[in-house]
C-alpha cells in the first residue's frame, strides 16, 4: 500500500469519527454543572413575592403557570427548572399520558382524564416522575448524603406531602438549607429533617 493511500484512509477515519462522535451531554461534569445551576435558580426564586395559594388555575401548556405572584411547594419547583429550560409541565403529561397507570391521579384523586393544568403540580404526581426519569436516592438521616440540586418530598403529617429543593447555602447547623413554599412564599431554610422524609431525588431534565 503507498504512502498516499494510508494517509487516504488515516483521513477518512479521522474525518468519520469526528461526525460520529456527539457531545456528551450526560457526563458527570454535565450533571454537576446542571445540578449547580438548579440550586442557584431556587435561590434566586427566594427574591420573589409569592401568596400561598392552592386554587386550581387553567393555565396554557406547554410552558403554562399559575399568576407569578401564587403558587404551592410544587411551583417553586417547576420555575426553578423552567428558568433552566426544563418545561415539568409538559414533561409530566407526555411521561403521565403513556404511563397513566404509574401514576397516582385514579387511585388518590379519581381523576381518569390526564390534565394540564394541575398534574405537575401535585407532589405525588412529581414523586412518581422523578422516580422514573431522574435518579430516584436513598433516604437517610445523614445531612451529608443530600447534596445541591436535590429534590427532596416529606410528609407534614396527615398525608399531606411537601417538596422542596437543596441549595448550596450552608445553615449554622452544617446543613445545606432548603429553598421551599410552605405557606410564606419561597423560603431559604435549615428544613431538611423538620419533617418525615418520603422522596429524595435527582433530575437533569429530558434526555436530548
Amino acid at each position: 500500500m503507498t504512502a498516499r493511500a494510508i494517509l487516504a484512509i488515516a483521513l477518512l477515519f479521522f474525518t468519520q469519527a469526528g461526525a460520529t462522535s456527539p457531545t456528551n451531554t450526560t457526563s458527570p461534569a454535565s450533571h454537576a454543572a446542571f445540578l449547580k445551576r438548579l440550586s442557584a435558580s431556587a435561590i434566586e426564586r427566594t427574591t420573589h413575592t409569592v401568596r400561598y395559594d392552592p386554587a386550581y388555575v387553567r393555565i396554557p401548556y406547554p410552558n403554562g403557570d399559575v399568576p407569578a405572584d401564587t403558587g404551592v411547594c410544587t411551583d417553586e419547583v417547576i420555575r426553578a427548572y423552567r428558568a433552566l429550560g426544563v418545561d415539568l409541565q409538559k414533561e409530566v403529561h407526555e411521561d403521565l399520558i403513556a404511563n397513566f397507570a404509574a401514576y397516582p391521579n385514579q387511585r388518590r384523586w379519581q381523576l381518569a382524564p390526564p390534565d394540564t393544568n394541575i398534574d405537575h403540580r401535585r407532589v405525588p404526581n412529581l414523586m412518581v416522575f422523578f422516580s422514573r426519569k431522574g435518579e430516584s436516592l436513598p433516604i437517610t438521616a445523614r445531612a451529608e448524603d443530600y447534596s445541591p440540586g436535590d429534590l427532596v418530598t416529606w410528609d407534614l403529617g396527615g398525608n399531606v406531602p411537601h417538596i422542596g429543593i437543596v441549595v448550596d447555602r450552608r445553615a449554622i447547623s452544617g446543613r445545606y438549607m432548603l429553598v421551599h413554599n410552605i405557606g410564606r412564599g419561597p423560603q431559604l431554610e435549615d428544613v431538611l429533617f423538620n419533617w418525615r422524609i418520603t422522596g429524595h431525588y435527582r433530575y437533569f431534565g429530558p434526555n436530548p
